[in-house]
């Protein structure tokens, strides 16, 4: 009887198994590296706007705190943005004709809103509110990162799932005092100072991660 297989099968078969598995690794690796990566998470990219506002200039060259115009940020589970009203209280005086501001001028000559394009932008089946975070001491910096770095608004953050409960597992490592919540710097991760404000605002870790307290 005449054999089927050559020897060199011997050989091939091993080897077929092999570059499957290497395949199918470097597919999960493309996927995982694309997923993660800024094409996807649309990390460090500028958003466009209507008018091209700056953070560095208007926060670390000015000098002015975010709850100016985030106004709703310790109050409400949305930050808010600025009124058209808020804006011209500087530029009715400076700046009055330079071309970028058109559209403000013409929002408060015609008393239609601004429309700014969304940054930060979780889906409807995730529960997210501002003021109970900031009332409990995270800071901005640590979900928008260094804006006054910024002169255009980009993510800092990817806000993917994991992200967030990493800060759940281990709150007392981001947490500061309530009069460093809106100061745009890094600070030193102390973990006793952290677990002293969790007990001063009866925060309970263990109830953090529970799929409840972002998904209702």
């Amino acid at each position: 009887m005449p054999q089927l297989f050559q020897r060199y099968t011997n050989t091939l078969a091993p080897a077929s198994i092999v570059a499957v598995f290497i395949a199918l690794s470097a597919a999960v690796w493309g996927m995982h590296a694309i997923i993660f990566s800024p094409y996807a998470t649309e990390v460090g990219q500028p958003v466009s706007q209507v008018v091209p506002f700056s953070h560095q200039h208007h926060v670390s060259g000015l000098g002015i705190d975010c709850r100016y115009c985030h106004t709703g940020v310790e109050t409400s589970a949305f930050a808010g943005l600025p009124a058209t009203e808020t804006c011209m209280t500087c530029h009715s005086q400076i700046w009055r004709d330079a071309p970028m501001l058109e559209p403000v001028r013409q929002s408060w000559a015609t008393g239609q809103p601004l429309h700014w394009n969304r940054v930060h932008n979780l889906p409807d089946y995730v529960y997210f509110d501002h003021s109970i975070h900031i009332q409990k001491g995270v800071g901005c910096i640590s979900c928008h990162g260094h804006v006054d770095r910024m002169p255009l608004m980009a993510k800092s953050e990817t806000l993917y799932m994991r992200w967030c409960l990493d800060c759940h597992k281990a709150p007392e490592v981001h947490l500061r005092p309530a009069n460093e919540v809106f100061v745009m710097k890094e600070t030193v991760p102390d973990e006793k100072r952290g677990a002293a404000l969790l007990r001063a605002e009866e925060i309970d870790k263990t109830h953090l991660q529970d799929c409840s307290v972002c998904h209702r």
